[in-house]
């Protein structure tokens, strides 16, 4: 027959999905420039409700988008050609998201190599630059800086994302070999660690010796270290869909490329924060005061 499928691809029917969340990630943008230069959620341009009314579009889209590809899924569209290219994509994304934290972690090397002239005047930030207009000593962290010990909290943190790292294996192990109950305690455990990490680094902040605009330092620290957390915080929700859907049964030995994407996408959340420890907590707090 003329209209008779004779290949592996899946070719997509029309979706609006796309399109909607176009506009849905346009308005959040336009409203989070609107909250930052109104400086209230509701006032003076209501910015703010702007911003959480994309925010809420944008993960409808989310919900409705990837509902439609698990309906693909199990109408048997993702052929092995087609997982494959889903693979190649999911690699392609976390391929953007380290290009993402290269460019903290640069910023980060760049305050640190070349520290600008500033220390702390009674909590304001102020420029060392003497009467005959030499630079002072240059120092990093900056002068009147205390960083947070790296063997307490942050060890910490380390050590929960690498057991993590062994529980989500596990599951995958687990999943390949039709180990059901072995997929959803994995996953269950994994899970919980997330939810620690978290927890232990919100207690961090609410904590910490400086805030997130004193400093090149501090602001390098709370943007690198926070998106990470960002990224941890997605990464557990999407362990908490694949669990939901491992209780539902729609994983198999052959086909789950969704778990399989989960797992990928944690495992670099650890990688990072092992960068992350080592440069930010370890080497850039070297030989500074130390908090409490």
């Amino acid at each position: 027959m003329a209209g008779a499928k004779n290949h592996d691809y899946h070719i997509l029917a029309p979706d609006p999905w796309p399109l909607i969340g176009a506009f849905s990630a346009l308005t959040m943008a336009a409203g989070g420039v609107m909250w930052m230069h109104g400086g209230h959620v509701g006032a003076p341009n209501g910015g703010g409700y702007v911003f959480f009314l994309g925010l809420a579009a944008v993960l409808f889209t989310f919900f409705s988008w990837w509902s439609n590809v698990i309906k693909e899924a199990h109408a048997g569209d993702h052929t092995p050609v087609v997982q494959l290219h889903l693979r190649y994509g999911m690699i392609l994304f976390i391929a953007s998201e380290v290009m993402f934290f290269v460019g903290w972690f640069w910023a980060w090397f760049d305050f640190s190599l070349f520290p600008a002239p500033i220390e702390f005047v009674d909590g304001a930030v102020t420029n060392m630059i003497g009467q005959d207009g030499a630079s002072a000593l240059l120092q990093w962290p900056p002068k009147g800086i205390e960083v947070l010990n790296a063997f307490e909290l942050p060890l910490l943190n380390t050590l929960i994302l690498l057991c993590s790292g062994t529980t989500v294996t596990w599951a995958h192990h687990s999943l390949i070999h039709g180990d059901r109950k072995g997929l959803i305690l994995g996953l269950w455990l994994t899970i919980i660690l997330g939810a620690i990490f978290t927890s232990i680094q919100a207690y961090e902040y609410a904590h910490a010796p400086f805030g997130f605009g004193g400093s090149n330092y501090s602001s390098a620290f709370y943007m690198a270290t926070g998106f990470h957390g960002f990224h941890v915080l997605v990464g557990t929700i999407f362990l908490i869909v694949n669990l939901v859907r491992a209780y539902k049964g729609d994983f198999t030995p052959r086909q789950h490329f969704g778990f399989e994407a989960a797992a990928w996408y944690w495992h670099f959340v650890d990688v990072v924060w092992l960068f992350l420890f080592a440069v930010i907590y370890v080497w850039g707090g070297w030989g500074a005061p130390v908090h409490g």
